[in-house]
């Protein structure tokens, strides 16, 4: 998996291509340049066409959209056009050819995980955390959340991972395996000063399976740790939180009290 940092980095690198190898006059296929970053790691890439006399292109580095300009000798260049006024000139259009079909896909993905409801089902809002049965940032962030949930305004869907101890997957299979799942999070997470809930005394193979690919997702995601948090905003987009939301931002992830 890249880094977006070490993309734009190759981003920079290649950007050098010529010409020679491009085929750019006239021909269909994406210039040399871009075939290079793709297989650098540049995403759900998208042609603008020309803007400002270059051939322009979309992608997603990573989990940041980016666009790419190729010039008529190959070479590129990375960044977005801003006009005399200070105005960015490729965001919303970059919003609306990847981000946003990007961020479905996403949603996508995360309706279809293992995930475990708090809320009602009929919420405004669906917030989306990945959860570990022992993170104490998790169930600070379950804590913090309780007047929107409590009030029927937010439905958490907590996708549960066994990572941060040797007894969080049986934990998490106490959870999982539960008759009442929702009730068994909300064990663990009211007690959870305490212990929290009891282990399960193994994880059965489909729990197994279910904690790795809700691993792994959240790893693709660019998660490295618990919570990861995933919300739309006002204006449907998806957006993230590495960890505890700051007091100032929880308004941002779950709305309006």
């Amino acid at each position: 998996m890249f880094s977006t940092k070490s993309l734009v980095s190759a981003l920079l690198g290649i950007a050098a291509l010529g010409a020679a190898a491009n085929g750019f006059a006239g021909e269909p296929e994406r210039p040399a340049v871009i075939r290079a970053l793709e297989r650098q790691g540049l995403s759900h890439v998208q042609e603008l066409g020309k803007v400002s006399g270059l051939r322009g292109y979309a992608g997603m580095a990573g989990q940041q959209p980016i666009t790419i300009y190729v010039a008529d000798d190959g070479n590129a260049i990375v960044g977005s056009r801003i006009s005399p006024e200070g105005e960015n000139l490729d965001e919303a259009r970059v919003q609306e050819l990847v981000a946003k079909p990007m961020g479905e896909a996403i949603w996508k993905q995360l309706d279809e995980s293992t995930w475990v409801a708090d809320g009602k089902a009929r919420a405004p809002r669906v917030v989306y955390a990945f959860s570990d049965p022992n993170c104490p940032y998790c169930n600070r962030f379950w804590e913090a959340a309780r007047p929107w949930v409590d009030a029927g305004k937010v439905q958490l869907r907590h996708i549960i991972v066994g990572v941060i101890r040797a007894d969080s997957s049986t934990k998490a299979a106490a959870i999982l395996g539960a008759p009442d799942r929702s009730a068994a999070l909300l064990e663990n997470e009211r007690h959870f000063r305490q212990g929290g809930i009891k282990p399960a005394a193994s994880v059965p193979a489909a729990i197994r399976d279910s904690l790795d690919n809700n691993q792994i997702l959240m790893a693709e995601l660019g998660f490295r740790g618990t919570p990861g948090i995933l919300y739309k905003d006002e204006q449907g987009r998806v957006q993230r939180v590495n960890g505890m939301p700051r007091p100032e931002a929880l308004e941002r992830v779950l709305g309006p009290r």
